[in-house]
């Protein structure tokens, strides 16, 4: 089956590893159309993928209609030559500092989201998958019998509390739009809560792993919030992440318009995160410092993925261990 595949932000965590996953390949046939505006990522994360004939990166923006116009009309002119089109939406504002700023996170993640879905439509494009965020759960990340389910009622932090939630509703927004596409026969689809993807090949040190390793390196200790004395997260590969993309979008009975946790199990609290990448970088006495509170950031993140796993084949494969080897390995060589 030769199947198109259009995905935005694609040189960003989740869309560089799947370009990489998807023409590695055997099964289809594909062709690719990426691309970013490099907000929070550069042209590096797909310098092993850029030669590739089967895949085409523009340097376009996904809040730019005059580019969206752009990408409509490639793919109109090639979607004949494919058995399938497929959007994914990867384009989000995903760095916590920016969780605060409500018109930054609005336009790309929720008007430009909408746009893209509108766009696929009016394709004929088959699928759209929407990735979405954990963030969503906001005060109500965890419950007593384990992970919180897609199905269980949220509870969210207001603006009385704190702004950060903005980013959470913005996202919540964009599954109804998906829900509602899908429930009127207009495209088949689904939304992905990924929890806590983490990468080996960041470009930035903004994420909690990145920075603690970057701050070994060059500082040779690390401040972390005073919320990380109490605070515990799950961290899921974005090997993994990808993987969970592309077989919801080769499960046609899945793509029913609702949502999808993809996580891994394995809680653990961030000073002892901080301690085992120390571990791991030879660091005997590490030195752990603790300056600033974050406020609305829920003690626990932890999801349960039995919906995903019993639709699909899908299973975290990487686990936290050799992950984070990954990354020592690649940060501290840069």
């Amino acid at each position: 089956m030769n199947v198109l595949y259009v995905i935005s932000g694609v040189t960003g965590m989740t869309g560089n590893e799947l370009v990489r996953q998807l023409l590695n390949q055997s099964e289809n046939a594909v062709k690719i159309i990426g691309f970013d505006n490099f907000y929070a990522s550069s042209i590096d994360t797909v310098s092993d993928c850029i030669d590739d004939e089967r895949f085409d990166f523009y340097e376009y923006d996904l809040n730019s209609i005059e580019d969206m116009n752009k990408i409509e009309s490639m793919v109109v002119d090639l979607k004949e030559d494919f058995h399938e089109v497929i959007y994914i939406n990867c384009a989000a504002v995903v760095h916590t500092e920016h969780f605060y700023n409500v018109y930054e996170t609005y336009e790309t993640n929720v008007v430009s989201m909408n746009r893209f879905l509108e766009q696929a439509i009016r394709v004929g494009a088959e699928k759209y998958i929407n990735c979405s965020t954990s963030e969503i759960y906001s005060m109500n990340s965890w419950n007593e019998d384990g992970g919180v389910k897609e199905s269980d009622y949220i509870t969210m932090a207001n603006a009385e509390h704190s702004q950060r939630t903005s980013y959470a509703t913005g996202k919540l927004l964009t599954e109804f739009f998906m829900k509602d596409a899908v429930d009127a026969g207009k495209i088949k689809g689904c939304s992905i809560r990924f929890a806590n993807v983490y990468s080996k090949d960041e470009k930035y040190p903004k994420h909690i792993i990145p920075y603690i390793i970057d701050s070994f390196k060059n500082k040779k200790e690390v401040v972390l919030l005073e919320n990380s004395k109490k605070n515990c997260r799950t961290f899921l590969n974005n090997y993994d992440s990808c993987s969970a993309v592309l077989e919801l979008a080769k499960t046609d009975s899945a793509l029913d318009g609702s949502i999808y946790n993809v996580a891994t199990d394995e809680e653990i609290s961030i000073i002892d995160l901080t301690k085992l990448i120390a571990k791991k970088m030879s660091i005997d006495d590490a030195i752990i410092k603790f300056e600033g509170y974050r406020e609305s950031d829920p003690e626990r993140r932890l999801l349960s993925t039995e919906k995903i796993r019993t639709k699909t084949n899908w299973k975290p494969i990487i686990d936290l261990d050799k992950g984070l080897d990954k990354c020592v390995e690649n940060y501290t060589k840069n």
